[in-house]
């Protein structure tokens, strides 16, 4: 008897220690868990801080961090919508556009406005088949659960982000926590891009020379100019344009600033970008050129640029000497490196030119 009951006791030992040993396992299992989501998150940070940086246009980057959501998170639906001061828009998804007006019209659903006044996430999902989402207006089979989180910049509420699943109940052990995270990341980058988004769109034409402006080389024009590792950047000043508006009148400065460059538009190729910087100071980018290959071209538009001959728009003076007179250029190059400040490199050859002798017409190199 005495030893059946020893052995019970160890038996009831050894399934104890099995017991705390399968509970110590299993909160290693969910450690590792943590940390393998943990990491999970911090490697899409790190795709989102490199898609940032792309040299792309903000459509392309907000449309490869939803390609990253869908990849990584192997959800089946993923869309960005964003209230762009006038309307809501499609930032960027995977749903077919039959669909558009449905997800771009969410904010407006009853179960919804809950979770955007509270900034908090909500999720929905169907129990049987013969159910639908209560967004879902004509289609039944394309999602069964979805999660819906409001976006906020500085407590300002600009949209939402919305993932969906074809499957029921999808999401009901999925870690809202990491996608709070993602969706931190979605703000931070959407906030980010703001910037970008604005000079893309903020370029003009200069109405005499037809030329756009320099805030085009910092948008649409950067993604060409780093299509290339180096570059080189011209930037030209018309010297003596306040003599010629003094001396032959307003309309002959204009002429002049006109003259020349259209003579520039027709020598260089239309692969280089060409822009009017600021009032006299214009810039010519060559993308994928090194210095010494643009100097000779350089020289020889200088040549040009200056046997152009200005009349007189306002006296009636008739000797030739007093009639007329030829712009003088002052030059200065640089190279530029992708990655680097373009608007850094800009304002180096600004302040050089500025600060150069008003008789100084030369090609320098700095």
């Amino acid at each position: 008897m005495g030893m059946e009951l020893l052995l019970i006791i160890l038996l009831l030992l050894v399934l104890l220690v099995l017991i705390l040993y399968n509970l110590s396992l299993s909160k290693k299992i969910k450690k590792f868990n943590s940390i393998n989501e943990t990491i999970k998150g911090l490697n899409i940070v790190q795709d989102f801080m490199n898609t940032i940086g792309e040299s792309t246009s903000v459509d392309d980057k907000i449309n490869k961090i939803n390609e990253i959501l869908l990849e990584r998170y192997g959800v089946k639906y993923s869309t960005i919508v964003v209230f762009n001061g006038a309307e809501y828009v499609i930032r960027a998804t995977n749903v077919d556009e039959k669909h558009w007006d449905t997800l771009k019209n969410l904010h407006k659903e009853e179960i919804f406005k809950d979770s955007i006044t509270t900034a908090k996430p909500k999720y929905i999902t169907i129990n049987k088949d013969t159910e639908k989402l209560p967004y879902q207006k004509m289609e039944f089979g394309r999602a069964k659960s979805a999660m819906f989180f409001p976006l906020y910049i500085d407590n300002v509420y600009i949209g939402y982000w919305i993932i969906e699943s074809g499957t029921m109940h999808a999401f009901d052990n999925m870690d809202t926590t990491i996608l709070e995270i993602v969706k931190e990341n979605i703000v931070t980058v959407l906030k980010n891009v703001n910037y970008q988004n604005t000079m893309e769109n903020i370029h003009r034409k200069d109405k005499f020379t037809d030329l756009y402006s320099a805030e085009y080389l910092y948008g649409k024009g950067k993604k060409y100019i780093d299509q290339y590792t180096t570059s080189s950047i011209c930037m030209f000043k018309i010297t003596n344009i306040e003599e010629i508006n003094e001396k032959l009148g307003r309309k002959a400065g204009d002429n002049a600033i006109i003259q020349m460059s259209n003579l520039v538009k027709k020598s260089i190729s239309s692969e280089y970008l060409f822009v009017r910087y600021m009032g006299p100071k214009f810039v010519i980018v060559f993308s994928g050129v090194d210095i010494e290959a643009v100097i000779g071209f350089i020289k020889n538009v200088k040549i040009n640029v200056e046997k152009i001959e200005i009349k007189n728009t306002t006296s009636k003076a008739k000797t030739k000497s007093k009639n007329t007179m030829n712009p003088k250029l002052n030059v200065v190059l640089s190279n530029y490196y992708k990655g680097t400040g373009l608007e850094g490199v800009n304002k180096k050859l600004e302040e050089y030119l500025d600060s150069a002798d008003i008789n100084e017409s030369e090609i320098n190199c700095i």
